[in-house]
């Protein structure tokens, strides 16, 4: 059975031992943009826009020779309805719970409201470390403002502008003196570990095999296909927010799961959709964080909803992973809908059939894996059948990571080279070469480089040929192969 431990960016084999900060806050008072300050990154979305950030988010950051987990949550306005604000609350209290220092960020510039006396009240009554970080202060006449908002009852009070850096390392100082040392930088085990990364060799990731130590799966496609219900239901969590209200995934949400001795990291992107779909700012950032996510993960999750069939927007998702040179694993998701829960008296959905439709759609993606599943089903109702696809899932996730990582050396490629005949080939005269041998060049995705009698483009057909017989003979499930031609004289020259 799979286990499951909280993610933290970017992933160290202590992290679960170090305190943990938590930043909250009304809406748009500058959470995020502290959050990216202390962690160095741009980890959370910032905005003018109130209530961009909703799932929590979580990083490291170092002060005065200590590290610390960092999470950064969603606007909170307690007792708010809206079904999104209430999602975004029951988020933030995780966090709160698992803190042990917690800082209350508020906008110097805004007055003060019920919402932040209901909110400093909620967190007093926590009992734990509690500061005050009042944000946007970027000048003397600001900084006497922020006394004001001592009303709030918080003694630790911290005039900041998380924008510019001022004022961050009297609240670092602070959050340091309150929060207990864990033992295991007390003992120097983080000094240790550092000696021993120096110590390992180091591999270049292209040029050949490299130590991998955890597999990044990107969870990719359209809006309101089911992601964050897929991640939920892989991680046994409710990591993400999920609602019937499309584009709820903002940032990034990511978890790690340790399966059969390999640790898998989960990243829920945003829906990504067309730029004239997008209006807010926010959404627009939203989809470029998820080509980001993307580009860095070794897996790509295509999730399809199984009600709406393969889409024009689906095979444009699926070929920026494609393109990319990501591993793709084709997950059909609510196939309940259209089997046994289906309520339009229409005749329950052919796998069989259905896969052959997916595949006329997304034909450059015929080398990915596909998974029939229902992620609602697994992560709500404990389906058994549900559980086994998921299970299936974290399966095909290793096995295609594992095969984007394969070396096929050039022993085995030249016998490989003189079984084939490439006379059978679909190609034009005109376009044929002459191979005299081949070479894999890279791995993840595995690159091949072929020595020819001239240089030129290959053929499509011909690509299509040679792509079809190294499956045949080495697999590369799931993972697609890129080609490279060189003349031999070119390279004979060079010698």
């Amino acid at each position: 059975m799979p286990t499951y431990r909280r993610s933290v960016v970017p992933a160290r084999a202590d992290a679960a031992q170090l305190p943990l900060v938590a930043i909250v806050g009304r809406p748009n008072v500058g959470k995020s943009t502290l959050f990216n300050r202390l962690t160095g990154s741009r980890r959370s979305i910032v905005g003018d826009e109130p209530g961009i950030t909703r799932d929590r988010i979580y990083g490291e950051y170092e002060w005065a020779g200590r590290r610390y987990r960092l999470v950064d949550t969603g606007g909170i306005v307690p007792d708010d309805p809206e079904l999104i604000a209430a999602e975004i609350f029951r988020q933030a209290k995780v966090a709160l719970e698992e803190a042990e220092a917690l800082v209350m960020v508020v906008d110097v510039r805004t007055e003060l409201a019920r919402p932040d006396y209901d909110l400093a009240q909620l967190l007093r009554r926590g009992g734990k470390p509690l500061f005050l970080a009042v944000n946007k202060v970027e000048s003397d006449a600001l900084a006497s403002e922020a006394e004001n908002f001592r009303r709030l009852g918080i003694g630790n009070v911290f005039p900041v502008s998380s924008e510019h850096g001022q004022g961050i390392g009297e609240l670092l100082d602070a959050i340091g003196e309150q929060v207990s040392e864990p033992a295991s930088q007390q003992a120097g085990i983080e000094d240790d570990s550092t000696q021993d990364d120096e110590k390992r060799e180091t591999r270049i990731r292209t040029h050949g095999e490299f130590e991998q130590h955890e597999t990044s799966v990107a969870i990719i496609g359209r809006p309101n296909v089911g992601k964050s219900t897929l991640l939920n239901a892989l991680t046994g969590t409710s990591r993400a927010i999920v609602s019937p209200i499309a584009g709820t995934t903002r940032d990034a949400v990511d978890e790690v799961v340790e399966f059969e001795g390999q640790t898998l990291r989960f990243v829920d992107t945003a829906g990504i959709r067309r730029k004239g779909k997008t209006k807010l700012m926010a959404e627009k950032l939203s989809v470029v964080m998820a080509r980001r996510h993307l580009e860095a993960a070794d897996v790509a999750l295509l999730v399809i909803d199984a009600a709406e069939g393969v889409t024009a927007s689906d095979a444009t998702i699926g070929g920026y992973a494609h393109e990319s040179g990501r591993s793709v694993i084709v997950v059909v998701n609510k196939w309940d809908a259209v089997t046994t829960g289906r309520t339009d008296g229409k005749p329950p959905a052919d796998r069989e059939i259905f896969e052959q439709q997916l595949r006329r759609a997304l034909k450059y993606l015929d080398y990915a894996p596909v998974v029939f599943l229902s992620a609602l089903e697994a992560a709500e109702l404990n389906h058994e059948d549900a559980r086994k696809a998921m299970a299936r899932v974290l399966r095909e996730v290793i096995s295609v990571a594992q095969e984007r990582r394969k070396r096929v050396t050039t022993g085995q490629m030249n016998r490989f080279l003189e079984r084939i005949d490439f006379q059978r080939a679909p190609v034009p005269i005109a376009k044929r070469v002459r191979i005299f041998y081949m070479t894999q060049a890279a791995v993840a995705p595995p690159t091949f480089v072929l020595f020819t009698d001239r240089s030129v483009k290959l053929h499509f057909a011909f690509v299509r040929f040679l792509e079809n017989q190294i499956r045949a003979a080495f697999g590369f499930k799931g993972t697609p192969i890129w080609f490279k031609v060189r003349e031999r004289q070119e390279t004979g020259s060079r010698k």
